[in-house]
């Protein structure tokens, strides 16, 4: 396929809006449903509430929900001389990088982690907590094994124990920085979506938490809309900001997908693709991207380069149940009922979107790469859009209200 030419500087200013502090929601509301909901279809905007997002869409819909599960990723640590040292898992090293298996590993494991009070650890430094599980004394012990990458070598002296156990005694919920408050108890629910299910992220696909068991039980069903689960899980890069004038220089994250013959099968019957989150999104939009990598062998590898996108020539690229299609096919003939992947997929305004009709999603922070997400997703309405929101008194960011906002299509 013939390359076309490179993207044009995407400056970060272009994406700026004012934010003020007050609303900024950094708390979640008592009932998840009773959020508001932006709806912005063909330039136009209507509010509603989200326990009404069904009859804001239409029988044959198909909804991709992202269930990956938070982990208690951020530990705390009090060395001897009392300095408290915050360390903050955030993707895993050895013995693998299989978020889903260093879940179940026992007595050992390394992380690359962010380090609090970094300067006050050498390398080879132990920090030692001991905690209570099932009546058993258990003591856990982190080393600073490379202060350079900080990779954190994690063991335990008990071998029934796995890490996922150890954490949910250890952990504290990661709530974004933006929040600027500690962890509360009631953060371990309210932080995690309800159908939350493959441990492993460290930041919650915000989008999905205002689905409640009667939406997803009931509205949904009796709408005729359909409901399907793949597994991105979020890394800690999603917090990373900003720190070029031209987008283009930023290092975009990786992070881990799980893609099931399920969700092939369901993506190939699929009407309209409504991507409940970002995660969703560049989960979905990452499959098509593996879908053209296999048309030009066979046998790629499941990894999605961050610009990788925009190298195509669009009229030579395939439609989106032939790319989907050789996924399955490559999936059928090495008998894979799932197949894991790693994406850098950087959705900016000159994306031209393969997969996904409609998007959930909350209201992001200014200048970031999500809101970049959605200004190519709409185009320049976003900015109609965030105004509307902040001008009817929306509540922003991870605990704040949602959106459906549908892809302007080219005219």
């Amino acid at each position: 396929m013939k390359k076309q030419p490179l993207l044009q500087p995407i400056r970060q200013s272009d994406f700026w809006y004012e934010l003020p502090d007050e609303r900024i929601a950094r708390f979640p509301l008592e009932e998840r449903d009773a959020s508001k909901l932006l709806v912005y279809r063909n330039g136009e905007i209507r509010h509603n509430r989200f326990r009404y997002i069904a009859d804001e869409l239409k029988s044959g819909d198909t909804l991709f929900f992202n269930n990956t599960k938070v982990i208690p990723a951020r530990i705390f640590f009090q060395k001897e001389t009392g300095a408290l040292i915050e360390v903050f898992l955030l993707h895993p090293v050895a013995p693998t990088s299989d978020v889903g298996l260093m879940m179940q590993q026992t007595e050992r494991c390394t992380w690359a982690c962010a380090i609090g009070n970094l300067k006050r650890l050498k390398n080879n430094t132990q920090l030692e907590r001991t905690v209570e599980i099932e009546g058993k004394t258990v003591t856990l012990r982190a080393t600073l094994q490379n202060r350079e990458v900080q990779w954190v070598d994690f063991q335990w002296d008990n071998p029934e124990i796995s890490f996922a156990e150890l954490l949910t005694y250890v952990g504290v919920t990661p709530l974004p920085p933006y929040l600027k408050r500690q962890a509360e108890e009631k953060d371990k629910d309210a932080y995690q979506t309800v159908y939350a299910k493959q441990e492993g992220a460290v930041a919650a696909p915000t989008a999905g938490l205002h689905f409640t068991d009667y939406i997803l039980q009931e509205a949904l069903p009796k709408k005729g809309i359909h409901t399907n689960y793949l597994t991105l899980h979020v890394a800690g890069g999603t917090f990373q900001p900003i720190k070029h004038e031209n987008t283009l220089d930023h290092p975009m994250h990786s992070e881990q997908m799980i893609v099931s013959m399920e969700n092939i099968d369901c993506l190939l019957a699929a009407e309209d693709v409504v991507a409940v989150g970002t995660t969703s999104m560049r989960t979905l939009e990452s499959l098509y991207w593996y879908g053209v990598l296999l048309g030009e062998n066979p046998e790629a590898t499941f990894h999605i380069p961050k610009l990788m996108a925009y190298d195509y020539q669009p009229n030579q690229l395939p439609t989106r149940k032939q790319a989907i299609a050789r996924v399955k096919d490559y999936m059928q003939r090495h008998q894979l009922k799932k197949i894991q992947g790693e994406t850098e997929i950087m959705i900016i305004p000159g994306y031209d979107f393969k997969v996904c009709d409609a998007l959930i999603t909350n209201f992001h922070m200014p200048g970031t790469t999500l809101i970049m997400l959605v200004a190519a997703f709409i185009g320049d309405d976003w900015r109609k859009v965030y105004q509307e929101a902040l001008a009817n008194d929306y509540r922003f960011l991870s605990f704040g209200d949602s959106s459906l906002l549908f892809r302007n299509q080219p005219t």
